[in-house]
């Protein structure tokens, strides 16, 4: 399985759809990658809301620390206008 994060969400929404995620640590960027799996009460969820608590594995990343930050993020297209 690999090492699970127990998490806390602060602000937004984390997301399995989602297009990636950042572990920092010390303020420097260690890894970027996608969510393999995101639970709630070891319940698979779709996204956890802000204020609650999930644990969650990151695909090929097992080296996640006390202390780390992680970010979900979203990548959009926005297209150019003439």
């Amino acid at each position: 399985v690999g090492t699970v994060a127990g998490c806390y969400v602060l602000n937004g929404v984390i997301s399995r759809a989602s297009d990636g995620v950042r572990v920092i640590r010390d303020n420097i960027v260690v890894y970027e990658g996608k969510i393999s799996s995101l639970k709630r009460f070891k319940e698979d969820v779709r996204e956890v809301q802000a204020g609650y608590e999930c644990g969650l594995t990151i695909e090929n990343f097992n080296d996640i620390r006390v202390g780390d930050i992680l970010e979900n993020y979203v990548l959009e297209k926005i297209t150019k206008e003439l």
